[in-house]
């Protein structure tokens, strides 16, 4: 069970994954040596990775949906788009603000001359949160924390992407990809390392759990600060809109980053609109019981690696959520459902409603584990307190699937809820913002909240496919719940009289 909760926590709020370009040396100055990469992970690009396998045989593949075309000037846009794809890296000039081992951090850039509009990217991929997991961390997936081995260059896909095919709306945008080397869900302003101090007796002993005792710096708060800077010569001043987007941990980081993104622009007297995109960032508490010798141990719940993790990062939460909470309890402002509502810039929520990496924190394991029956009531009263959770938010896509991240899987276009796709009400969104603010009447017929009716996972017939890994067949819904061990009849299915009304179910639930 420790093995699994180390990697769930490794997996939770991002994809693991490398880039797959040549290899670049960082330029800082580094105060503990790479290790590589040794533990078995996949050398993949993020924005590029796929949803994997949630530790059984299933995998998931993009299906259903056919894409959109017919976008304002698609013609000219292929005409002008640029030659290449691929994301310059760039360092920070700031070499102060470091990943967590003390190498340069930096970012990724593509310029689309004359646009105004810029995305901004921020990575995903959990957090450590102790010297024993960020040791851990450091060994298994160093590029997290370290920029040594990031490639010169890097191709984006999905809203990275600038092929106007295959991303209709934001191909012409600025785009700069912010790699995770914080480990801190981009919270961290934390000062340099300390040695370990002297043993102390008592209430010293309690101080000195906020001092930061590791060989580490988390600074990924102050990283995005410091790209907005660097970004001043190459036009960010100008820009009309800028997108503060990411994926998991990334889109937690936007959450807790984009009021002061917003007022760093204001500062710089930029009049420019902030908005943000989380996506597969809105997690819910966990319901499991967890060991009380936390943080001892590897098997401390979210909320309490966050709790741990903030006195370490010396994390930064937005000042309207953290006048909600008293102190020691400002990681609630980690959860989207708390600090929504606490937020002025406009904001747009991509989430699974059956996330996978929400029901890996519960040690739920889709695909060829067996599963409890009291399992699949946590499956269902999960998706039922997503939707209940974002029931509030003006701008939402949820689809009813199991899956995780979406933005930048190359066919994000196929995946659509009551008949419109993301793009599309992306596009919606922005057209009504734009509306709002040159005080105009928002166009009617053009959705951006849109959240599945129907109560199943995969009832939405657009979701990314079941796959077993060991024959590649796709697996249907009724296939899955029996791979997984559970009595259809029980469930109030009949497996051979109600597949048509189950298909039904299916075919009208998106």
């Amino acid at each position: 069970m420790k093995i699994l909760g180390q990697i769930a926590f490794l997996l939770l709020l991002g994809g693991i994954c490398c880039q797959n370009n040549r290899n670049a040396k960082g330029t800082g100055k580094s105060t503990k040596k790479s290790t590589g990469n040794q533990g078995g992970v996949a050398v993949q690009s993020p924005s590029e990775v796929n949803p994997g396998s949630a530790g059984g045989t299933a995998s998931r593949r993009g299906s259903g949906g056919a894409a959109e075309s017919g976008w304002e000037g698609a013609a000219g846009a292929r005409a002008a788009r640029p030659q290449t794809d691929d994301m310059r890296l760039h360092f920070l000039k700031n070499t102060q603000v470091t990943c967590n081992d003390g190498t340069a951090a930096g970012f990724y850039l593509k310029e689309f001359r004359g646009s105004r509009r810029w995305l901004l990217f921020l990575e995903g991929g959990w957090c450590c949160y102790s010297k024993e997991t960020c040791d851990s961390r450091y060994q298994n997936i160093p590029r997290l924390m370290s920029s040594s081995s990031w490639p010169q260059t890097k191709s984006g896909s999905g809203v990275l992407s600038s092929q106007v095919e295959e991303n209709p709306h934001w191909y012409n945008a600025n785009i700069v990809f912010i790699p995770y080397c914080s480990s801190d869900v981009w919270s961290g302003t934390g000062p340099a390392p300390t040695p370990p101090p002297r043993p102390r007796q008592g209430r010293e002993k309690e101080q000195d759990r906020t001092a930061n005792a590791t060989e580490y710096v988390f600074m990924g708060s102050l990283i995005i600060r410091e790209v907005i800077k660097d970004l001043i010569p190459k036009g960010i001043k100008q820009a009309k809109v800028v997108m503060l987007s990411g994926t998991s941990a990334g889109g937690t980081g936007v959450l807790l980053n984009i009021e002061r993104v917003a007022s760093q622009l204001e500062q710089l007297g930029a009049d420019t609109q902030v908005r943000g995109l989380v996506d597969s960032g809105w997690f819910l508490e966990s319901k499991q019981q967890r060991s009380p010798n936390c943080p001892q141990t590897i098997s401390c719940s979210p909320e309490d690696a966050i709790k741990i993790g903030l006195r370490l990062w010396n994390g930064v939460v937005p000042d309207r959520c953290r006048q909600l909470y008293k102190r020691g309890e400002e990681w609630q402002c980690f959860f989207g459902h708390k600090i929504y509502s606490t937020l002025t810039s406009p904001l747009f929520v991509v989430q699974w409603l059956f996330d996978e990496d929400q029901l890996k924190v519960e040690n739920i394991y889709m695909g060829g584990q067996s599963m409890t029956t009291e399992q699949w009531q946590y499956i269902q009263n999960l998706g039922l307190e997503l939707k209940n959770s974002l029931r509030d938010v003006t701008a939402v896509f949820a689809p009813s699937c199991l899956s995780h991240t979406v933005v930048t899987k190359s066919n994000w276009m196929r995946f659509q809820v009551r008949g419109t796709s993301l793009p599309r009400a992306l596009h919606c969104w922005d057209r009504s913002l734009e509306a709002t603010r040159n005080n105009r009447t928002p166009a009617k017929g053009c959705p951006f909240h849109l959240v599945d009716t129907c109560q199943w996972p995969q009832c939405n017939p657009t979701c990314p496919a079941l796959v077993d890994q060991a024959t590649q067949q796709e697996l249907t819904l009724l296939q899955m719940l029996v791979a997984l061990g559970l009595d259809l009849q029980a469930l109030g299915l009949d497996p051979q009289g109600d597949a048509d009304s189950l298909a039904s179910m299916i075919s009208n639930g998106g």
